[in-house]
């Protein structure tokens, strides 16, 4: 008895596999070959529009580090000019010491 079920549910297992073999049966060569065609090409437009976007984004990237540079030496400039002008007002402005 347990030897006919086996051999009952093999067959049926196979015959659902055989089933599944066709209803799911690779495409022919052709059709693979233009799936992987459309497939590159789809992900060529992906990295395209990718690159674009990563070109724009290094652009703003570089563009809002110039102006934040650029800021911070007029700064710096701004800084040392008036410490400049504040040293040359205290020198005229000092009093010689009596000995």
């Amino acid at each position: 008895m347990i030897n006919r079920d086996c051999t009952l549910g093999f067959l049926i297992g196979l015959s659902m596999g055989a089933a599944c073999a066709l209803l799911f049966a690779p495409m022919s060569g052709e059709e693979a070959r233009q799936r992987i065609k459309d497939t590159a090409n789809e992900g060529t437009g992906y990295l395209r529009e990718q690159g674009a976007a990563l070109k724009t984004q290094a652009t703003n990237l570089v563009d809002t580090t110039r102006k934040t540079a650029q800021g911070l030496k007029d700064q710096v400039n701004d800084a040392v000019k008036s410490g400049r002008q504040a040293f040359q007002e205290s020198r005229t402005n000092a009093t010689p010491m009596d000995a």
